[in-house]
């Protein structure tokens, strides 16, 4: 049985979820420390780089955070991450084997839709949240507005082209639980170790929630 309350309680404690690209193992801790002092503790670590399953970790104790991994591709990963630590799981899209790999791993999956027939397929797993991607392109604030009334229990996480700049666009929606984004973790400021700024930003992001 899915269980999405165990997600809406990662995903309800602030209207931002950071998606985090890990190069150096050294920056994972200082970097996730600042966020969770910043006001956004669901860090979604990106299993893009080698170092990521060494990112999530070492992030995984870090006092008033929770630690998931994104970009998961298939039930390898999903395993892997989970023994890593990762208390939930994001990815681009949602195959049918990847979805019964995160109900099997008990651990809560935000699984990938783009359109209607993507959320479909997740709500006929028993998926009632799901994360829109890539949100931008895929058709924006509008769309997520479109999908409310035939699609009404369903919930979104929008990710991709999400910005300070329009995330209360999307999170002023009633379908809208929060949003994804790398803005609050700028590629400059975490090779400089700029944490404060990131902290800044990361306050900015958690001031969001209409």
């Amino acid at each position: 049985m899915i269980d999405s309350e165990a997600l809406l309680a990662v995903l309800r404690r602030a209207p931002v979820v950071p998606v985090l690209i890990i190069d150096r193992l050294e920056d994972a801790r200082p970097l996730g420390a600042a966020l969770v002092r910043g006001g956004l503790p669901a860090l979604e670590v990106t299993m893009r780089t080698p170092v990521a399953l060494d990112a999530i970790r070492a992030m995984s104790d870090i006092e008033g955070g929770v630690v998931g991994a994104g970009t998961v591709l298939d039930a390898a990963q999903a395993r892997d991450a989970v023994a890593a630590g990762a208390k939930f799981l994001v990815s681009p899209g949602a195959t049918p084997a990847l979805l019964d790999a995160a109900l099997e791993l008990g651990v809560p999956l935000l699984p990938g839709c783009a359109n209607a027939s993507d959320v479909m397929v997740a709500r006929e797993k028993g998926y009632r949240v799901v994360k829109f991607f890539p949100a931008g392109p895929a058709g924006g604030p509008n769309y997520l507005k479109a999908l409310a009334s035939p699609l009404a229990e369903m919930l979104f996480c929008p990710t991709g082209g999400v910005s300070l700049e329009n995330a209360r666009d999307y999170l002023k929606l009633p379908n809208v639980i929060c949003v994804g984004g790398s803005w609050v973790a700028p590629g400059d400021a975490v090779k400089s170790g700029d944490w404060a700024r990131i902290e800044t930003l990361a306050r900015e992001a958690a001031a969001l929630k209409p």
